[in-house]
């Protein structure tokens, strides 16, 4: 027997009463609908339909405190009007508990699609002693069971459940309609019967999860060499486009001044880059080709000891012992800021298995040829050095500048001082590393850090007056202070403050707010230190990099407009790491007329292994592909996009890496296995892209 949970009608002890009756909204006894966002346009007795105004948009139903323990699922009807994806989240609230006691699942609803969606309701865990014994996932194993986010909530006080989107463009529309609940027992994946003994360990030798199967799944080493040579058959039949030149450039396009660097150049109103022989190029790649994506954390300073998760961890004596000690060259310093002192590199390890003893260069060379075959053009930055130099595809490396930081800033990194000595020191002393790459003609050019965390207009300015005295940005604030107003009475009285002398503002560590009496010098402040940073990288590359690429900061998302302006008088790219399903709406302000790289983007699912998908989740690999699709094609149309970097070449760990992040965003699982709905999209899109982008 199911009873109608009718989204705008009635409460949940009429419907058990009533049946499938329908009732009007207004009428409706104990229901209240809420808008977010003021993205409602129109409700009828059983559905609501919304147009989104940018960010997070939807509802909630709220309605007195109701029993859902009689009901195994919720169904509704969904309709995506527009011409872009919406992924819609919906989430239970437990009464008075918040984030901390809610069940939460994603789908994603196709441009202009009608979808009856069924949601299960799992049943509490039996073994909560399992969940409680995860950590340093973003998801966990029981989360990739069920497919969706839970923490413990009580079906017998529910008080909300909640309709939303979140990265949807402005104007998307949408429906939800014909909710209801289904009566019946709830249930829970088998795996999570299983108490503590029986379920540890969860990841077995190859790293992939025991109680789940996916197509592609390795069982055995003698799978891993059937994948290979499927793929060499595959890699033979596909050798690549065949309108690239030396460099993946545009070998049919026209050519312009060869200067044996790669360098940017606007035509016609659109942007290019030109590759060393004069050639129109679009950089088109994947970040992280390396053989260690896969490392992940097995105890440290402020990590317990996770060692049990796994089945068959070498031994000191085993030849796979030597992956304790891989690790992805970039990202270690990551690992050693918290604390992890022991690692274990699935990925690495996988490679050995699949390749033998000369994996590093096996790998090496398959991963150039994969990347010519499936459309792609660059090396993407975080990637293996040795990959990088063997000079058969074009790349980028990253730069992290490394010296005194502001005090109290956060991020990845804290944010540089650049009036400290040691700022300038420290991008002179990497260019200097790098003078190989520098001079190297395959080389795209270099990012230097990496979302960095600015904040507002005025928020490191603020940051910098309540630093200690030594701190070299204090000391500038206060030098252009004192050039302005001359006395501490001055600027007490121009900021109506009370401050006693200068060495009392120089020693202050208190916040200081920024008001409308201080605005102005904070603003310029904040700038200063803008326009320091990158003059002084701007300043470094000119004597140490002549020619090469000064590729940005990779903003994290957006753009503050500020920064932006500013790092257009001294970058030759502004980059951004945007995940979004496309950049139709990407726009950079008004005045600012630069090329721009999109230093990372990708997509996920959650049906082939991994606790988590991605940044942006999507249901399956088929809309993988479609969504890679989706958003390339939006790149190459886009006047100022000048390329495109994935993130990642190759799955991360399925329990984590050194924050937590455990998604399926490779091109590659942690076997090398690639995925074969992926390759397809990358080859739809890239081997055309050149023809798409001239004639868009």
């Amino acid at each position: 027997m199911k009873t109608r949970f009718l989204l705008l009608a009635a409460s949940i002890l009429c419907l058990a009463a009533c049946g499938p009756k329908t009732f009007k909204l207004l009428s409706a006894e104990g229901i209240e609908v809420k808008d977010n966002n003021g993205s409602i346009v129109e409700t009828t007795p059983t559905s609501v339909s919304l147009k989104n105004k940018g960010g997070s948009n939807g509802f909630a139903i709220y309605h007195a405190t109701d029993d859902w323990t009689p009901y195994k699922a919720l169904r509704w009807t969904a309709e995506n009007k527009s011409d872009n994806p919406i992924a819609l989240y919906v989430r239970l609230f437990e009464n008075g508990k918040g984030n901390k006691h809610s069940f939460q699942k994603r789908y994603t609803l196709t441009p202009h699609s009608v979808r009856t969606i069924t949601m299960d309701l799992p049943a509490p865990a039996p073994h909560p002693e399992v969940q409680e014994d995860f950590r340093l996932m973003k998801s966990n194993p029981y989360e990739r069971l069920l497919q969706a986010q839970m923490s413990p909530i009580d079906y017998a006080n529910i008080e909300r459940v909640t309709f939303f989107n979140e990265r949807a463009f402005a104007g998307a529309e949408w429906t939800i309609s014909d909710i209801e609940l289904i009566e019946g027992e709830k249930t829970v994946p088998d795996a999570m019967k299983l108490t503590a003994d029986e379920f540890f360990p969860f990841i077995d030798k190859y790293g992939q999860f025991k109680y789940a199967e996916w197509p592609g799944k390795v069982h055995s080493d003698a799978d891993l060499q059937k994948a290979r040579e499927a793929e060499e058959k595959d890699l033979a039949a596909n050798p690549g486009p065949t309108d690239r030149t030396k460099f993946g450039g545009w070998a049919k396009g026209p050519k312009f001044e060869a200067t044996g660097h790669f360098r940017v150049q606007n035509i016609d109103g659109k942007w290019w880059m030109i590759d060393p022989e004069g050639y129109l190029f679009w950089s088109n790649g994947v970040v992280r080709v390396s053989h260690s994506c896969a490392v992940t954390p097995l105890q440290g300073k402020n990590l317990k000891n996770r060692c049990h998760y796994f089945e068959e961890l070498p031994g000191p004596d085993s030849e796979f012992a030597q992956f304790y000690r891989t690790h992805d060259a970039l990202l270690k310093p990551y690992y050693t800021a918290r604390g992890i002192d022991s690692t274990y590199d699935f990925s690495s390890a996988n490679l050995y298995r699949k390749y033998g003893k000369d994996y590093l260069n096996v790998f090496g060379d398959i991963s150039h040829r994969r990347l010519r075959s499936w459309g792609l053009n660059t090396v993407a930055n975080s990637s293996d050095k040795e990959i990088c130099l063997m000079d058969r595809t074009p790349y980028t490396d990253r730069l992290e500048v490394v010296s005194e930081p502001i005090a109290g800033t956060s991020g990845w990194w804290p944010v540089m001082d650049p009036f400290d000595p040691s700022f300038t020191a420290s991008v002179e002393k990497q260019l200097i590393d790098r003078k190989q790459e520098v001079e190297d003609p395959w080389c795209l050019g270099f990012f230097v850090d990496n979302e960095i965390q600015w904040g507002g207009p005025t928020h490191l300015a603020e940051v910098v007056l309540k630093t200690p005295p030594t701190q070299a940005a204090k000391k500038q604030f206060l030098s252009d202070l004192k050039k302005k107003y001359g006395t501490i009475a001055a600027l007490n009285k121009a900021w109506k403050s009370n401050f006693a002398s200068w060495d009392a503002l120089l020693n202050n560590k208190a916040d200081i707010k920024t008001t409308k009496e201080n605005h102005d010098d904070f603003l310029t402040f904040n700038r200063s230190i803008i326009h320091k940073y990158y003059s002084n990288i701007r300043g470094a590359f000119d004597r140490l990099a002549p020619g090469l690429l000064y590729m940005g900061c990779r903003f994290a998302g957006g753009f503050n407009s500020d920064n932006v302006v500013i790092s257009a008088g001294y970058c030759d790219v502004i980059s951004v790491n945007r995940y979004a399903y496309t950049l139709d709406n990407l726009k950079l302000p008004e005045g600012v007329d630069k090329p721009i790289m999109i230093g990372e983007f990708h997509f996920g699912a959650l049906d082939r292994g991994m606790f988590h998908a991605s940044l942006i989740d999507v249901e399956n690999q088929e809309n993988r592909g479609e969504a890679y699709v989706r958003y390339v094609e939006s790149a190459l149309r886009h006047p100022q996009v000048i390329g495109v970097h994935w993130h990642q070449y190759s799955d991360q760990a399925t329990t984590g890496r050194f924050d937590g992040e455990d998604f399926q965003v490779g091109f590659t699982t942690v076997c090398d296995t690639p995925y074969p709905e992926t390759v397809a999209a990358l080859r739809k899109v890239g081997y055309g892209m050149y023809d798409y982008r001239n004639t868009h």
